[in-house]
């Protein structure tokens, strides 16, 4: 692996840490959250939201989650008995086969989505294969040949599902499962943490980077972002970036629905998926975001609702479409549209 990894958990309260690499700009480098209970037993249980893309960043968390509270003697410390995936997607859930004996928990409707998650090693194949002289190949490269060790990680899927809500108890802290799919894919959950003031978001929200939602319609993203203003948080961690205020929230949700508007605006009107594609990333309203090709992919999305679509989405197709947006920056490898769209 070419890049770096954080070399400590941030500490949200006394009982909830945060794993949060720099992964502005990029794919892949997601959020996870670390959720101790409030007993005395050594070691401690812990739960889990969300596990990285790749073997070797999932042991640098386990390392660090084994070292919450450890003595000068280096007794004591926590062990992972429950994962949350928050949705199916890779880089929030490749990680759970490194948790064999872990309660692994996600929706029921999180399984339609992994009808279409590529495994891991069919991952690791799209990459080496992928032709760098074309648009998709040159992105998948510059964007997943950095996570070298797919073929390294054994999918394990939920072995414990649920529909609606499901409450937990980590040794005395409550969670709140909440699902709130579709949205950024078929079956997303949110956790929420009410003692002490946290919801983890999973990709419902993103941070300092244009979002990418699978399966919307953005309605849909828009609202499951109102349920987690609804648990009244003080903090939101969301599946890529830095942690978040409710405020914050409510900003990124106005933008879905500024942009649902003028895609809608010019499906309306006829505008070709590209031609439109190409205008979202002409005015992006955030250019301090990065990758804005993703504006293609959300227009993509909302164009198949309005459209009627019912077969499942191709997301390598989509990726694809993204790449044809997206050209290499001076600044080491950020992504920009080019001038006048595709």
């Amino acid at each position: 692996m070419s890049f770096p990894l954080p070399h400590a958990l941030r500490s949200l309260t006394p009982h909830v840490h945060a794993w949060l690499p720099d992964g502005h700009a990029t794919w892949g480098m997601a959020n996870c959250v670390v959720v101790t209970g409030r007993g005395t037993g050594r070691p401690g249980t812990a739960l889990l939201v969300d596990t990285p893309y790749t073997a070797g960043m999932t042991r640098q968390l386990q390392r660090l989650v084994a070292g919450l509270g450890q003595d000068g003697d280096g007794d004591g410390g926590y062990v992972v008995r429950t994962v949350v995936n928050t949705h199916g997607n890779g880089d929030h859930s490749y990680g759970n086969g490194l948790f064999p004996g872990a309660d692994v928990i996600a929706t029921a409707a999180n399984g339609e989505h992994l009808c279409a998650e590529p495994e891991p090693a069919v991952l690791a194949g799209l990459v080496a294969a992928g032709d760098p002289a074309t648009p998709l190949g040159a992105y998948m490269q510059r964007h997943f040949a950095r996570y070298g060790d797919f073929g390294g990680v054994t999918t394990l899927h939920p072995n414990r599902t649920f529909s609606g809500e499901l409450d937990l108890d980590v040794d005395g802290v409550a969670v709140r499962l909440i699902e709130v799919g579709p949205a950024h894919t078929a079956g997303d959950l949110i956790v929420h943490l009410p003692q002490e003031g946290v919801v983890c978001a999973g990709d419902v929200v993103f941070n300092e980077d244009h979002p990418v939602h699978w399966a919307g319609p953005l309605e849909s993203v828009h609202a499951a972002c109102m349920r987690i203003l609804e648990c009244d948080p003080r903090v939101v961690v969301p599946g890529h970036g830095p942690v978040m205020t409710p405020a914050d929230v409510r900003r990124y949700a106005d933008y879905l629905l500024d942009l649902r508007a003028v895609i809608h605006r010019g499906h309306a009107a006829g505008r070709p998926l590209p031609v439109l594609a190409a205008e979202l990333l002409a005015a992006d309203p955030y250019p301090q975001w990065g990758l804005n090709e993703r504006m293609a992919i959300l227009a993509a999305v909302e164009y198949r609702a309005l459209d009627g679509a019912t077969d499942r989405a191709d997301l390598v197709a989509l990726v694809g479409l993204a790449a044809g947006f997206a050209a290499p920056a001076e600044d080491g490898g950020r992504e920009t549209a080019p001038a006048g769209g595709a």
